[in-house]
């Protein structure tokens, strides 16, 4: 959840859909998970081809449980596998707006679009042709994730959503967030002037059988640090316990006070931080963010070993 807008004058909007971010309702209840294996077709036996496993969770802010957030997901089994995060702004709640209203659209058109010829498969395309079908006001910041059945995984990213790549307890590939000032990432917005497509970091990463992914919002990242998720996967090879306890991770993370986040050492590198005063006693800004919490915990696995979604 990021705090700002960026360039807040709005354009009217018509869109009045209300997407639930998923394949499943129990992705949209908050602390439910899911189990979905992606198993490609198989169009040669004989050739090797991967896919994911995918387990997510999700906790809403502790304010905003009634209405399940403002984050949105979906995930799909078209080729090897696309997963996607997208993070409401929640600065619009300041103008009467419902964050979750854009967020939400974005994933159902993103959703909706994954098979299209004129996306190929790329997920800057994906993130252009559902941004321009999104009619909700607001914005939010968006990731998106395709494996091909080669294993070459492509990524595209606007804000601060993230996505790690662990190889034999090893993080090998990290995404960059994007930010205005600090907690004003990147957004793509219904706003004339703003991110677009154009803005995407986007990568490109070869992954074979046993590497994991894990994918998730601000929510996750801004409370766990790298080396935590390391070890949390490390205790669970299921990828529904990894997602839940990524996300029972950060929650906690989140409520402690006393916590040293990420999210506050990065403020304190910006300046931000207790009154003089304070500093004089030895104290410091600590403490969690309260936030939606996103996790997506995906298994790179053999098509041949994986079962087929039911």
């Amino acid at each position: 959840m990021a705090n700002s807008i960026y360039r807040a004058s709005i354009l009217q909007s018509y869109s009045q859909l209300l997407f639930q971010p998923c394949l499943s309702n129990k992705h949209c209840v908050p602390k439910k998970t899911n189990l979905l294996c992606f198993a490609s077709s198989q169009l040669n036996p004989a050739r090797s081809e991967v896919s994911f496993c995918i387990g997510t969770h999700l906790i809403p802010h502790p304010n905003k449980v009634e209405r399940g957030g403002e984050d949105a997901f979906f995930v799909s089994n078209f080729k090897g596998g696309v997963i996607a995060v997208a993070d409401g702004v929640s600065g619009w709640a300041e103008q009467n707006v419902d964050p979750s209203l854009f967020s939400k659209e974005l994933m159902a058109n993103a959703s909706s679009l994954v098979g299209n010829l004129e996306v190929n498969y790329d997920p800057q395309i994906l993130i252009r042709k559902a941004h321009a079908a999104t009619c909700s006001k607001g914005s939010a910041t968006a990731i998106v994730a395709m494996l091909e059945r080669n294993g070459t995984m492509k990524v595209a990213s606007v804000g601060d959503c993230g996505l790690r790549v662990i190889r034999k307890g090893q993080i090998i590939f990290s995404t960059t967030p994007q930010e205005h000032y600090f907690d004003c990432p990147y957004q793509l917005s219904s706003e004339l002037v703003g991110q677009t497509y154009l803005d995407a970091v986007v990568s490109s990463v070869e992954l074979v059988e046993g590497d994991t992914i894990v994918m998730g919002s601000d929510g996750l990242f801004d409370n766990v640090f790298d080396g935590e998720i390391v070890s949390k996967l490390a205790a669970h090879s299921d990828v529904v316990e990894a997602a839940k306890a990524l996300a029972k991770l950060a929650s906690n993370h989140s409520l402690d006070s006393r916590f040293d986040s990420p999210y506050t050492i990065e403020a304190r590198s910006k300046g931000l931080d207790v009154p003089f005063w304070k500093k004089i006693l030895g104290m410091k800004l600590t403490g969690g963010k309260l936030d939606d919490i996103t996790v997506i915990v995906g298994q790179v696995v053999s098509s041949a070993a994986s079962p087929q979604p039911t």
